[in-house]
């Protein structure tokens, strides 16, 4: 009976990891996927680096011309403008944390964010990575109940509806792994003045608007067992700045969160000129209006180090987003009043390079980032256009 029991869990073992082999699709590395064959457009979600034809630029320049005819009232451009902070903390009121994903990408894109070490020992877990998953789903395989437990935990990660994860859950022993790490600075030093948050770290980032933290909690999953790195994140929605500092992940020990307005060049940042190593300005600068988006940059760039990295994504020219504005709704060139009353505005590649120039920041990298979006289900083609950057200040 022994032997027949154990004969029948081996065949059940080897038939699940048959299944979940045939399952995984192949790993396909991130910008990779190019459009050949547009018979096969509705194949994946996303495309990479696609070209436009010189029809399909003249079509998305004449959607915008036509959706830019009427412009909103002066009245409510400046309503609009006077209560911004109204408009987005009435948007995170109405949504809280469910609307925007968790930006899993950061790192794929802006390596730049973590130390050169650290970056280092992420590509090594990388590589395991497979290895880990596919011994995991073993392990499950012994026990119904731990094959239950592993479905649940794979349906709450990695797929099963719209829901999204928001945030990383840091149990006692990381916690705990973290103070050990950096000495007596997260726990017992509770209580004693420092002359500014995070001023004994030796590497710092500040995320500017950071909404309800989809890119703070990416970052502090990293930087939990990390000693040394200090995250700053601020959000001119106060609305914004509680739900991040209310979640679980949120520890002051290594995160401080902050409202303030980068639009205010007299309001101070609670940390000194030439502090960060990293800024990272992610669909933000195109909410502000066009005529103080070079304050807010010059003003950043005197928050950096010499030899700091200030990386840049927002949208760009004849995005879909543009396109599907209905007349009406624009405010000025390229710059846009949503229904909920938020603005967006609609960069390109020259504009950027030379808002970051004058600033005193030098190019790393800036590219417009062109892919098609499918929704395969309805059948439906969209064009997104972002614009992706990295400057540096000169040493």
């Amino acid at each position: 009976n022994f032997i027949t029991r154990l004969s029948a869990l081996c065949l059940r073992k080897g038939k699940m990891q048959q299944r979940h082999q045939s399952s995984r699709r192949p790993a396909v590395p991130l910008g990779s996927r190019i459009l050949t064959d547009p018979a096969k457009v509705f194949e994946h979600n996303m495309w990479d680096h696609m070209q436009w034809s010189q029809e399909e630029e003249e079509n998305a320049k004449q959607k915008a011309a036509e959706n830019s005819l009427v412009k909103v009232q002066w009245e409510d451009q400046d309503k609009y403008e006077r209560e911004a902070s109204q408009y987005w903390n009435e948007f995170y009121k109405t949504h809280k944390n469910n609307f925007f994903k968790d930006r899993n990408w950061l790192f794929l894109e802006f390596p730049e964010i973590l130390p050169e070490k650290k970056r280092e020992e992420l590509k090594t877990e990388e590589r395991s990575s497979e290895e880990t998953k596919i011994n995991s789903i073993d392990n499950f395989s012994h026990k119904n109940e731990m094959l239950e437990e592993g479905e649940k935990y794979l349906k709450k990660n990695y797929g099963g509806g719209s829901t999204s994860v928001q945030g990383y859950i840091y149990n006692e022993n990381q916690a705990k792994s973290l103070t050990d790490n950096q000495g007596k600075n997260c726990g017992e030093k509770v209580g004693r003045l420092e002359s500014f948050p995070g001023s004994n770290a030796t590497y710092r980032i500040l995320e500017v608007g950071c909404g309800a933290g989809n890119s703070v909690f990416p970052i502090l999953k990293v930087l939990c067992s990390t000693p040394g790195i200090f995250l700053y994140c601020c959000d001119f929605a106060s609305g914004a700045v509680e739900l991040v500092k209310s979640h679980s992940s949120y520890n002051s020990a290594w995160c401080s969160a902050f409202v303030h307005d980068v639009c205010d060049d007299t309001l101070p940042y609670p940390f000194p000129d030439e502090t960060l190593d990293v800024i990272l300005l992610v669909f933000v600068l195109s909410t502000i209006h066009p005529d103080r988006m070079q304050g807010v940059v010059n003003r950043l760039a005197k928050l950096l180090k010499p030899g700091g990295m200030l990386l840049f994504r927002d949208y760009g020219r004849y995005d879909t987003a543009q396109l599907r504005f209905k007349k009406g709704h624009c405010l000025s060139e390229n710059f846009y009043v949503r229904g909920d009353g938020t603005r967006v505005y609609f960069f390109t590649k020259d504009e950027v390079w030379n808002m970051f120039s004058l600033a005193g920041l030098t190019e790393v990298q800036n590219l417009v980032d062109r892919r098609l979006q499918v929704n395969r289900k309805k059948k439906v083609k969209m064009q997104r256009v972002w614009i992706q950057s990295k400057f540096q200040k000169p040493l």
